[in-house]
């Protein structure tokens, strides 16, 4: 069983940053590859960046991409999405989860999921 707790969303204004974090206690972190996900009211839940095991391999979404930068730190098994430039339309609650095998855009299948930050920008 793997334990994940997000953090760090908040209420930030167009154009600035934000870092959310993913803190895994539980089973070995390190087996895990990570994603953030996120959902806006009345949309469907759409991948944001995934990350492997190692942090060798990196994902993003086309709508992200040069914006957001994933990053882990195994020693204290966390997993970061720092946030820049952020649009209004970046607001949504982000999730993290912890899965495997590692596939081209994230973890094949996921088998954890922590409970969401809520990210709001305003315009």
């Amino acid at each position: 069983q793997v334990q994940l707790v997000e953090s760090g969303g908040g209420l930030v204004q167009a154009g600035g940053s934000l870092r959310v974090s993913c803190a895994a206690s539980g089973r070995t972190f390190t087996n895990y590859a990570i994603g953030w996900f996120r959902q806006a009211p009345g949309k469907e839940r759409e991948t944001v960046a995934a990350i492997s095991r190692t942090g060798s391999f990196t994902y993003y979404a086309d709508s992200v991409k040069g914006r957001f930068t994933i990053s882990r730190d195994n020693a204290k098994n966390t997993v970061y999405l720092q946030m820049n430039s952020l649009k209004f339309e970046d607001t949504a609650v982000y999730y993290c989860a912890a899965g495997s095998p590692w596939a081209n855009s994230g973890p094949r299948i996921y088998d954890y999921w922590g409970q969401g930050t809520q990210v709001t920008v305003s315009s």
